[in-house]
């Protein structure tokens, strides 16, 4: 499975884009500021490049969630609901509606996409996912 997350929206305070599963626009995302300079703890969005996802337990959210391996200077990347930056510390939301510096419908997006990601590994499938 291909995920492609395109960002086209760049604020003061988050980065929203539009997330493609296997070409097809899925929905929008949500992640923090696009730093040029030094990372900021909890304040800066991932480096753009290809990331393999898997699924693990995630200790902060109680539950499965999608993970995004080997993000240089990030640790426990993953994919999960949230409307605005405040809710990411470097993770993608997912949701269904585009608002002027965030999202909306953050768990309907999520539980249509993670069965699909699950679904793929389950399958023997490897998931990635390319940020631009």
């Amino acid at each position: 499975m291909k995920l492609t997350l395109t960002r086209t929206d760049f604020t003061k305070d988050s980065t929203l884009g539009l997330l493609y599963v296997d070409e097809t626009a899925f929905c929008y995302t949500c992640e923090d500021v696009v730093r040029t300079g030094p990372k900021v703890f909890g304040q800066t969005a991932i480096p753009a490049s290809t990331y393999q996802v898997v699924i693990t337990f995630s200790p902060h959210f109680q539950r499965d969630l999608p993970l995004l391996l080997n993000v240089p200077g990030f640790d426990g990347v993953r994919i999960h609901p949230g409307n605005t930056s405040a809710d990411t510390e470097g993770c993608i939301l997912v949701g269904m509606d585009k608002l002027a510096d965030s999202i909306g419908r953050s768990r309907i997006a999520f539980d249509a996409l993670f069965p699909k990601i699950q679904a793929a590994i389950s399958a023997g499938d490897e998931v990635w996912i390319t940020v631009s």
